[in-house]
């Protein structure tokens, strides 16, 4: 009974970290020439430092995926599925706190993903061209950097609440 429970437990943690990954996604951005700076990122970041790696990759992939298919943006949601579910692989949930020092450095490889896969993405798939792929390069990266700075106050509110311990695999 208990492994149903961790795991009920865990797909519920999954379904609110989509949720709010969408909300902070659709709802709080700001919109550019070729789709939306946004903060959604900052939550795929704490579930990827909260839950197991395929949770988190599914909550990044769903939540951030969703956004960009409701909001009208559909030709980015096979990227968008594929850099948030890739991003979750560079933290870890086995530490003992959200902020770590694995998961701060963790930021410069999703920085690089988020950068490099939509640039690469738009490049081949939208404009033909790695020079306008690239174009937008500058949002994407305050975006993820931003989205950094908020997973590092947000992740160390809750370890200083003691909340870290109860989410995840934090047991």
């Amino acid at each position: 009974m208990k492994h149903n429970d961790t795991k009920l437990r865990l797909l519920a943690l999954t379904a609110m970290f989509a949720a709010l990954t969408y909300t902070l996604t659709a709802f709080l951005h700001v919109p550019t020439i070729k789709g939306y700076v946004h903060l959604g990122d900052a939550v795929i970041f704490l579930a990827a430092a909260v839950l197991p790696t395929p949770y988190a990759a599914a909550a990044g992939a769903i939540g951030a995926g969703l956004s960009d298919a409701l909001s009208g943006y559909f030709i980015w949601v096979p990227a968008t599925v594929v850099i948030k579910a890739l991003t979750t692989l560079a933290f870890t949930s086995k530490g003992e706190h959200i902020v770590s020092a694995r998961n701060l450095l963790a930021i410069i490889p999703a920085l690089l993903l988020c950068v490099g896969g939509y640039g690469l993405y738009s490049g081949a798939v939208i404009y033909h061209s790695l020079a306008a792929g690239f174009a937008d390069a500058a949002a994407n990266a305050v975006q993820t950097a931003a989205s950094g700075i908020v997973f590092v106050l947000l992740g160390t509110a809750l370890d200083r609440s003691g909340a870290a311990r109860r989410l995840g695999s934090r047991q």
